[in-house]
């Protein structure tokens, strides 16, 4: 099976990443797809892709208790900070939602969710680190990194720009 051009094989005979590219397009907003191989962990793949773990960003779906939904953008090699994100949010309850709310909420399954092309254009909080970079994310399918400038998505988005982060704890 051939996967090149927008004709490629994918079940449905539709490029994988017309959404993405389309949402991207109609926001002026400049991406590069690479395909990448499947990495089992956050450092592995910032190998893949030539970057410091901090450059891939993974965009966090975030369930508020009116059922409604942001996205948090957090570099690798960090978590949300709950309650820092609690404040900027002006809210007293989040949480991660299961797999197919994430799924439902966005059109993307989890691991390669990103804000550009999801079903509905939910508020984006990204963390102030990624400002200035280059980072990779999610891409909207399995085995691809999408390639954007932070500042340029924020405000194709009109994302908010806040401190909703700390390090993460090692794990042995």
């Amino acid at each position: 099976m051939s996967h090149a051009g927008s004709g490629g094989s994918v079940p449905d005979g539709a490029d994988p990443h017309s959404r993405v590219r389309d949402a991207a397009a109609e926001r002026g907003l400049d991406i590069e797809i690479r395909e990448r191989p499947q990495a089992n962990s956050l450092h592995e793949a910032a190998a893949l892709l030539g970057l410091d773990p901090s450059g891939i960003v993974k965009t966090l779906v975030v369930k508020r208790t009116d059922d409604t939904y942001l996205f948090a953008l957090v570099p690798g090699g960090r978590s949300i900070s709950w309650p820092k994100l609690r404040a900027v949010v002006g809210v007293n309850k989040l949480r991660l939602p299961e797999a197919e709310l994430a799924l439902a909420a966005t059109g993307y399954e989890r691991g390669t969710i990103v804000p550009i092309g999801s079903t509905t254009d939910w508020p984006i909080y990204a963390d102030e680190s990624i400002v200035g970079q280059r980072v990779a994310m999610g891409a909207g399918a399995h085995g691809y990194s999408l390639f954007v400038d932070a500042d340029d998505l924020i405000t194709a988005y009109g994302a908010t720009v806040a401190d909703i982060t700390v390090p993460e704890e090692p794990r042995d």
